[in-house]
């Protein structure tokens, strides 16, 4: 965060001639440096959230307006693979920066009270879950288009006509999944220099909670993914499978390895591969 890099000297009180602190550290009408810190956080968020609108807006507008143009070139069901729900993801943002500008206070950023902006959306937020799960098959897609030039000149064709900076596609397609991270960090900057008795503080300690759970939902949503996958493929790899798919049961691995046989009465031993998952062995 570009927040505060530094720790600021204003910080630490000054001691002056007489022993007495120095009132310096205060800013203008009385505003500390904590208010002025704060003053800095709610700034950052705002801008920030209406950058991000911006980005969507141009993704949306940009690139999958123009791809739906040619048919000839890209499938419903292929846009859907590379863009996802982002369209979703943009109707939910625009919401939530228009929430987050009602409470924002011009004339007294520090006042502003956003806390329970964070919370309204907290389960709304939850539709990242789908685009991050999807996103690695975002990448694919999209790298095996970009091997046929025509996909090369169409997509740069359509950041030009937009307006946009020089940055690929899938580095556009990325945002969404560094944005649902940051918020946790933002809300954690905002605590910090909101004082306990700020009218604030209450729904900025809730709201830091409530989307680091977010962001532990959408992990969790996308390591089971991940297991699932991983399963699905290591039954589908051996031959002669009898029995109902694992996948009936079971959602995770939990751990494999060789045990030994021992058959009566000549006591031979055999390796066999064991494979415990969750529901069954």
């Amino acid at each position: 965060l570009r927040v505060n890099q530094d720790e600021p000297m204003e910080d630490y009180p000054l001691k002056v001639e007489g022993g007495k602190e120095d009132d310096s550290r205060r800013f203008g009408m009385g505003q500390t440096t904590k208010d002025q810190m704060r003053t800095n956080v709610i700034n950052e968020i705002i801008s920030t959230e209406r950058d991000y609108i911006k980005h969507l807006k141009d993704i949306c507008e940009g690139y999958i307006k123009q791809c739906r143009k040619r048919a000839d070139m890209f499938t419903e069901e292929q846009l859907k693979i590379i863009f996802g729900n982002i369209e979703d993801i943009y109707r939910c943002q625009k919401k939530f920066v228009k929430s987050l500008e009602k409470k924002f206070n011009k004339d007294h950023p520090h006042l502003s009270e956003v806390g329970s902006c964070f919370l309204e959306y907290q389960t709304e937020f939850q539709i990242y879950s789908e685009y991050c799960n999807n996103h690695p098959n975002a990448c694919m897609e999209l790298s095996r288009l970009t091997k046929v030039n025509k996909y090369v000149y169409f997509f740069e064709a359509c950041r030009l006509l937009q307006k946009m900076i020089d940055i690929s596609l899938d580095g556009f397609l990325l945002t969404p999944v560094q944005k649902i991270c940051k918020y946790p960090l933002q809300l954690a900057e905002l605590l910090k220099y909101t004082n306990p008795q700020h009218r604030d503080f209450k729904d900025v300690e809730a709201a830091l909670n409530a989307m680091k759970n977010v962001a532990r939902l959408i992990n969790e949503r996308k390591r089971r993914l991940e297991n699932i996958d991983k399963i699905a493929q290591w039954q589908s790899s051996i031959e002669d499978w009898e029995g109902e798919d694992v996948l009936v049961r079971s959602s995770e691995l939990i751990y494999s390895g060789e045990l030994a046989k021992i058959s009566h009465p000549q006591a031979k031993s055999q390796q066999r591969m064991f494979f415990l998952f969750d529901h069954q062995l």
